[in-house]
C-alpha cells in the first residue's frame, strides 16, 4: 500500500514540478520516488523470506529482507544528495516558480495520502510490539514502540514520518517564496529535506546491518529465561540465544537438568517448553539440549519477570 501510494504521489509532484518549476516540489518529487521505490524492493524482500528452509539454506531466508533493505536504502541515498545538490543549486541562483495553487493543492493531497499510510503503519507497528490503544495510538504510542517492528514496518513508517514533514515544510517554502519574495528559502528547504533522507538511511542502515550479522533480542531473551526457569524440572539455564532472523526469532539453549530423570521424562520436557516458546511472538526456530546439573547457578538474568508478552499458536 506505502508502495502504491508513494508512485502516485512521486508522479503528481512530478508533474506539479513540471508546470511551475518549483525546486521544493523537485526535492519532494525525488523524495516520493525513493520512498515507493525503497517501498517496492522491501516488499519483495520480505516476502521471499518467508520461503521455507531448503537442503541448500537450511538456516531459511530470514535475514535476506535485512539484505534487500540495505541495498534499497542506497536509492534514498542517492536520491538525497540530488535532493541536497539542486537545493544548493536554487540558493545560489533564486528563481521565481509559478503556479502556486498547482504546488498548494498537490502538497495538501500528499499530505493527506502520506498521513493514511502513516496511521496503517503505525498500527502495523502497534500489532508487532502487541500493544493496544485507541485511535490516536498508531500515531503515538507507535514511536515508543518502535524498536519492537518488523524490519519492513520500521522502514515504511519513518519514511512516511520524513514525508509527511516534508510536504508540510514544502508548503510553506511555497507560500513564504510567494509572499515575501524570499526565494532561497524553496532551496534551503530542499536540502533540508534531503538531510531528512539522509537520515533514515544512515538509521536503517546501521539497524539492517545488525540483522544481517545476526543480533540478539534482550527483552525477548529475559522473557524467555523467565518462561523457560518457571519449569520446577529445570534446574538452570547453561546457555541462552534469541537472535533476529529478519522478521522471526531463532531460540537456541542448553539447560541443565536432575540427573536422574530418564529418558522419557526429558523427551517430555523438551516437547511441553518447544510448544511454549514457538509460541512466544516472533518464534519460529528452537533448539534445546539438556546437560546435568552441576550444581552451579549460571544463569542470573531472570531474577523479575519481564513484560507479559502475547502469545500465538504454535505451528
Amino acid at each position: 500500500m506505502a508502495a502504491v501510494v508513494n508512485t502516485f504521489i512521486a508522479f503528481m509532484k512530478g508533474g506539479a514540478f513540471l508546470l511551475t518549476g518549483n525546486v521544493a516540489m523537485f526535492a519532494e518529487m525525488m523524495h516520493s520516488f525513493g520512498d515507493a521505490a525503497n517501498q517496492f524492493f522491501v516488499f519483495i524482500g520480505s516476502a521471499l523470506s518467508k520461503k521455507a528452509p531448503t537442503p541448500r539454506f537450511p538456516n531459511g531466508f530470514g535475514r535476506l529482507v535485512n539484505l534487500v533493505v540495505l541495498g534499497a536504502i542506497l536509492i534514498v541515498g542517492i536520491l538525497a544528495y540530488e535532493t541536497i545538490k539542486e537545493g544548493w543549486h536554487h540558493i545560489l541562483h533564486p528563481t521565481e516558480s509559478g503556479g502556486i495553487v498547482i504546488v498548494l493543492v498537490v502538497l495538501l493531497v500528499a499530505f493527506l495520502l502520506e498521513m493514511f499510510v502513516l496511521y496503517k503503519a503505525g498500527k502495523e507497528v502497534l500489532h508487532e510490539a502487541h500493544v493496544t490503544g485507541g485511535f490516536w495510538a498508531p500515531l503515538t504510542k507507535s514511536f515508543a514502540n518502535l524498536n519492537r517492528a518488523k524490519p519492513a514496518t520500521k522502514l515504511v513508517f519513518m519514511e512516511d514520518i520524513v514525508a509527511t514533514v516534508g510536504n508540510l515544510l514544502a508548503a510553506l517554502a511555497v507560500i513564504i517564496a510567494y509572499f515575501t519574495d524570499f526565494l532561497a528559502i524553496e532551496g534551503m528547504v530542499s536540502i533540508l529535506i534531503g538531510l531528512m533522507m539522509f537520515y533514515v538511511v544512515v538509521r536503517v542502515f546501521l539497524e539492517n546491518a545488525r540483522g544481517v550479522i545476526g543480533e540478539t533480542d534482550e527483552q525477548m531473551l529475559n522473557h524467555i529465561a523467565y518462561l523457560i526457569s518457571d519449569n520446577p524440572k529445570i534446574k538452570d539455564i547453561k546457555t541462552l540465544e534469541v537472535v533476529k532472523e529478519g522478521e522471526y526469532l531463532h531460540v537456541e539453549t542448553l539447560l541443565e537438568i536432575d540427573r536422574t530423570l530418564t529418558f522419557d521424562k526429558i523427551d517430555d520436557i523438551q516437547e511441553d517448553l518447544s510448544k511454549l516458546l514457538l509460541s512466544q511472538p516472533g518464534v519460529t526456530d528452537v533448539v534445546i539440549s539438556f546437560d546435568e546439573d552441576d550444581g552451579v547457578k549460571s544463569w542470573k538474568h531472570h531474577k523479575e519477570p519481564p513484560t507479559t508478552l502475547k502469545t500465538h499458536d504454535a505451528k
